[in-house]
């Protein structure tokens, strides 16, 4: 097994507070509990000197769109062993494939494929991701992790929240990012005529417990959701889901699921997708 990981990303949960930071640092702590040195570094601080005195160490990119150019060229150019924790579209210009018929997007939009290419393996988030990735780059180093890491208080959270009486409402996310798509699901609720809450930031246990008190979660984004942690934590707090259907999770066998059943097995998947991941870099 691989002893000795560098995980870099362009941003850590303590910097910036997103689904695929959470799931980077629970997957650190993970690794860490299993006997593997892991050491993160932000994407920006990393140098040539640094790749030349950790040649025995396996890297993780969880984003690297930070990178500076000398490094990057090294990387493509050099033997620097690495891996792809992909959270997103890196390989596209654009970052996202919902604009292209069937998700495949044209050579010219294409990016980062000599990165790509060079990595021991390219992790995807479920099996919509992996499909819409592979079809693209056409390459064999694709894996499903079919799911994303939570840590274990966010777990018992989900646990407890998810036998509580609900009301006969809908959960709406009142995001301030366009590309979620808040007032299509207004609208949606406004033309069925069916009595709808808007839910906007707070702190995660609040935030959770606030769209954890109604029925129904509806979320309409316009862009693909590689996973959709917030859909996935609804399931798990015994909500209904409401999507169309460009969300990663909806792809999974799994997501017929919720409650403690799902909440079961994404404590399984806490470990065995950190054990895949090392098993296959090694």
């Amino acid at each position: 097994m691989i002893k000795k990981i560098i995980f870099v990303a362009d941003w850590f949960s303590e910097q910036v507070n997103g689904g695929g930071e959470l799931n980077n640092d629970e997957f650190i702590s993970v690794v860490r509990n299993m006997g593997v040195d892991v050491t993160p570094i932000n994407s920006h601080l990393l140098t040539v000197d640094i790749l030349n005195q950790t040649k025995d160490c396996h890297y993780i990119f969880g984003n690297f769109l930070n990178l500076d150019n000398n490094v990057y060229q090294h990387i493509v150019q050099g033997k620097t062993k690495f891996s792809i924790y992909e959270h997103d579209h890196k390989y596209l210009v654009k970052r996202d494939p919902s604009g292209y018929e069937n998700y495949l997007a044209p050579k010219n939009e294409l990016a980062n494929l000599a990165f790509y290419k060079k990595a021991t393996a390219i992790f995807c988030q479920s099996k919509l991701h992996a499909e819409t990735v592979e079809k693209n780059l056409k390459l064999k180093t694709i894996h499903n992790l079919s799911g994303n890491i939570w840590d274990l208080s966010s777990l018992n959270l989900l646990e407890n929240i998810s036998s509580k009486s609900k009301q006969n409402k809908i959960s709406i996310w009142d995001s301030t990012n366009p590309i979620k798509n808040t007032a299509k699901a207004v609208a949606y609720c406004k033309v069925k005529n069916v009595p709808y809450e808007l839910v906007g930031s707070l702190p995660y246990s609040e935030f959770l417990e606030k769209l954890g008190q109604n029925e129904t979660f509806l979320f309409f984004p316009e862009t693909m959701e590689t996973l959709c942690r917030v859909v996935v934590e609804a399931r798990m707090m015994n909500m209904k889901a409401i999507t169309n259907g460009v969300l990663g999770a909806t792809s999974e066998e799994w997501f017929s699921l919720k409650g403690k059943e799902l909440i079961d097995l994404m404590r399984q998947k806490r470990e065995s997708i950190p054990k895949y991941i090392l098993e296959t870099i090694k």
